[in-house]
């Protein structure tokens, strides 16, 4: 299975486009993650918000289930590579959407330890319906 929809590559290369412009004119640029990667059997997660021109390159938060997850650039072909025991593959969550930032996402993660403690932290505050505060350090 391809990890990316035509549509999310779209959106993902409509988002590295819009950072380079934003850059140009000076002005800061902080999407949405547009997609969660996950390893089914780990903690290993990446959410993703852009795609290079090389349509391998997506740069995003990377957390590989150490306690330090990290903006940067990871490779699709790379995670797309990864088999798992039983057959298993590092997956998309069709049902992942977010009205976060990618900076909120990266600072929540590095406070949890965890995109994936973040996320419940999120939802959460989504829930109650008030702006999420950042969790104490």
């Amino acid at each position: 299975m391809k990890l990316l929809t035509p549509q999310l590559h779209t959106a993902l290369r409509a988002n590295a486009i819009s950072r380079r412009a934003s850059e140009a004119g000076g002005a800061a640029f902080d999407p949405v993650p547009l997609v969660k990667l996950f390893n089914p059997l780990g903690a290993a997660t990446w959410l993703a918000t852009e795609l290079d021109e090389d349509c391998d390159t997506l740069f995003g938060l990377a957390d590989l289930g150490f306690g330090c997850p990290e903006l940067g650039c990871f490779s699709l072909a790379e995670i797309s590579a990864v088999r798992l025991p039983f057959g298993l593959r590092i997956e998309h969550d069709l049902l992942f959407e977010t009205r976060f930032s990618l900076s909120v996402w990266s600072e929540w993660a590095r406070r949890a330890g965890s995109i994936l403690w973040a996320e419940t932290l999120l939802r959460r505050a989504a829930q109650s319906g008030a702006e999420p505060e950042l969790p104490l350090s």
